[in-house]
C-alpha cells in the first residue's frame, strides 16, 4: 500500500515540478512574453528530463547488475569513455551533424565497457569485483585523454568545452533533442522490460541461474542498454554526476525493490530531479548561471558520504 501511494505521488508530483521549472525565469517567476525565450526555456526543461530519467535509470541497472549501492554509470567508465567521443566529435567539427555526436559518444562508451568487461573476466567467468576494479582504472584513462584534448584545445573552443564537461543543459539543436529522447525512451523501455532478470540478479548470479535466467545474456544486455541511454545523455548535456546515485537509492526505499515498479517510477523522478536542478541553476544567482553539473555535485557529494558511511562493512558478496 505504502509503494503505491509513493507512485502515485511521484506522478501526481511530475506535472507540477515541471510546470514550476518552466515558470521559473533569470528575471522573475511566471512565463516570458516572448515566445522565443519560452520555447528556449521549454527545450531545456524537456532535456533536463530526459537526461535525468536516463542517468536515473542507468543508475538502477548497474546497482543491479552489479549489486553494489554506489554503483552508477561514472564507476564503470561509461560516461567517461562517452564524454571523450563527444570531446573528439566536437573538437574535430563533425558533432555539428545531428546524428554523429550521440553516435561518436556511444562508439566510445562501448569501447570502454567492451575493455572494462574484457579486463573483468577471469577464467573465463565474469567477476563483479573485477569488473568495478577495471571501471575506475578505464574511467581514469578516459578523464585523462579528456583532459589532453581539453589542454590542446583552441581558446575559441575552451569554453564551450568546459562548460559542456560541467553540465549544460542549453539547447542549440532542437534535431539533437529529438534524436536524443527517441534513443533514451527507447532504452529505458527495454530496460523495464529486462526487469524480471534485474530482480533475479539482484539476489546474484548463481541464484538468478537456478530460476532459469541467463545471466550472461542479462548482465550483456543490461550493460548495454545502460551504456546506450548513459551516453546518448552525456552527448546530449555533458557530464552530469550523481543522478544516478541519488535517484535509485531515494525512489527504492519509496517504492521498494521491484524493478517492475522501480524503473520507470525512477525514471520520473530522475527527469524531475535534474530539471529542478537545473531551474535551480540558471535562477539562484541570476544572471549569472551555474552549470547544473555543479548543482547535483554538491547534492550528491554528502549523499555519497552518508551511503559510504552507511556501508563500513564490505559490500562485495562475490
Amino acid at each position: 500500500m505504502r509503494e503505491k501511494r509513493c507512485t502515485w505521488l511521484i506522478l501526481l508530483a511530475t506535472p507540477v515540478l515541471l510546470g514550476l521549472c518552466l515558470l521559473m525565469g533569470a528575471s522573475k517567476l511566471g512565463l516570458p512574453s516572448d515566445n522565443a525565450i519560452l520555447y528556449l526555456r521549454l527545450y531545456r526543461v524537456m532535456a533536463g528530463f530526459v537526461v535525468g530519467a536516463a542517468l536515473a535509470c542507468a543508475g538502477v541497472v548497474l546497482q543491479a547488475l552489479l549489486r553494489n549501492p554506489l554503483a552508477e554509470p561514472y564507476v564503470l567508465g561509461v560516461s567517461s569513455g562517452a564524454g571523450l567521443g563527444a570531446a573528439i566529435a566536437i573538437m574535430t567539427g563533425i558533432g555539428a551533424l545531428t546524428i554523429v555526436l550521440p553516435v561518436s559518444a556511444f562508439v566510445c562508451a562501448a569501447l570502454a565497457l567492451s575493455a572494462v568487461y574484457s579486463l573483468a573476466i577471469t577464467g573465463g567467468k565474469l567477476s563483479i569485483y573485477g569488473l568495478i576494479l577495471s571501471g575506475v582504472i578505464v574511467s581514469s584513462l578516459c578523464s585523462s585523454l579528456l583532459m589532453f584534448i581539453v589542454a590542446l584545445s583552441p581558446a575559441s573552443g575552451l569554453h564551450s568545452i568546459i562548460w559542456w564537461m560541467l553540465g549544460n543543459l542549453e539547447m542549440y539543436s532542437r534535431p539533437l533533442l529529438a534524436v536524443c529522447s527517441v534513443s533514451i525512451v527507447s532504452g529505458s523501455l527495454a530496460a523495464w522490460a529486462l526487469a524480471p532478470e534485474l530482480n533475479a540478479l539482484a539476489l546474484g548470479q548463481d541464484m538468478a541461474h537456478h530460476v532459469g535466467v541467463r545471466t550472461k545474456l542479462a548482465i550483456t544486455l543490461g550493460l548495454a542498454l545502460a551504456t546506450l541511454i548513459t551516453a546518448t545523455a552525456v552527448a546530449l548535456a555533458g557530464l552530469i554526476g550523481f543522478v544516478g546515485l541519488i535517484v535509485p537509492h531515494v525512489v527504492r526505499s519509496m517504492v521498494g525493490p521491484d524493478h517492475r515498479r522501480l524503473i520507470p517510477v525512477a525514471a520520473l523522478a530522475g527527469g524531475v530531479f535534474l530539471a529542478v536542478c537545473d531551474a535551480v541553476a540558471r535562477t539562484i544567482l541570476a544572471p549569472v548561471e551555474i552549470p547544473v553539473g555543479v548543482i547535483t555535485a554538491l547534492i550528491g557529494g554528502p549523499f555519497f558520504l552518508v551511503i559510504l558511511r552507511s556501508r563500513r562493512k564490505r559490500v562485495w558478496i562475490e
